[in-house]
């Protein structure tokens, strides 16, 4: 049963016309907030989403002066469950790549389903890790089917008891993994995943989601105008008081 969200103020939207000054720009939302925090002389954390949809925000961001990485504590928001440790597939290993190895990060945790006798552990004693302290912001992304993390429909709960959960992948969420180039056909994606769950993505201070394609462009039209409901889990997003959607002109539906 669709569980609605309250509603909040409405989200900002920034839309672009490529990919890359729409990396940019997000790049230096989350930069300046980044700057702002560290300036009062406390420590970040933060959460990043690992897709190729989120590549040129990352590299921008890399590149951002001004920054003291060494005070900014990492997370990710899933992995898959059952890949070998190694597997480049696995999410850890592409935000290593694309970031966590790139900068001199205070700590980067990583879910690591192969190190507990249970996916369910590991998702325990993740969850309390985020618990530790606040998180300041989480920069995601949107899926076509609108899941935010692997919080796909059938699986997504606006109101989930959980902070970290084990979720069944839905066939659309896995189609998208062969289509964005990562795994060489459907067979090849796990059908379990570790995610953090909708609850636990919006207890954060700022959030920071960047969408583009056309391949996203029904995801965001449903995000920023169908009802609040599991349905599209990214509409949990407008609930939240801080959260910037940027597009660009082949995602923006508007």
């Amino acid at each position: 049963m669709t569980k609605p969200m309250p509603a909040a103020a409405p989200m900002v939207v920034r839309s672009f016309p490529d990919r890359s000054a729409m990396g940019r720009a997000a790049a230096a939302e989350v930069a300046e907030s980044l700057r702002g925090l560290l300036k009062t002389g406390r420590s970040v954390r933060m959460v990043f989403a690992a897709a190729p949809s989120q590549q040129d925000m990352l590299d921008a961001l890399c590149v951002e002066p001004g920054i003291d990485w060494t005070r900014v504590t990492a997370f990710h928001m899933d992995e898959y469950v059952g890949l070998a440790p190694e597997a480049p597939q696995r999410f850890g290993a592409w935000l290593g790549r694309a970031i966590f190895d790139r900068l001199p990060f205070a700590a980067a945790h990583l879910i690591r389903p192969e190190r507990f006798k249970t996916p369910e552990a590991c998702a325990s004693d993740y969850a309390a890790s985020l618990a530790a302290a606040p998180i300041d912001l989480v920069c995601l992304g949107i899926g076509v089917n609108g899941h935010i993390a692997f919080n796909d429909p059938p699986v997504a709960d606006f109101r989930d008891p959980l902070a970290v959960k084990v979720v069944e992948l839905d066939d659309v969420c896995r189609q998208q993994q062969v289509d964005d180039g990562c795994f060489p056909d459907f067979a090849a994606v796990p059908t379990h995943a570790l995610t953090l769950t909708v609850p636990r993505l919006l207890d954060c201070d700022r959030m920071v989601c960047v969408v583009p394609g056309p391949a996203k462009r029904e995801a965001v039209r449903r995000t920023l105008f169908d009802p609040p409901g599991e349905a599209c889990p990214a509409t949990a997003l407008r609930a939240h008081p801080r959260c910037t959607l940027y597009l660009d002109a082949q995602s923006d539906p508007r």
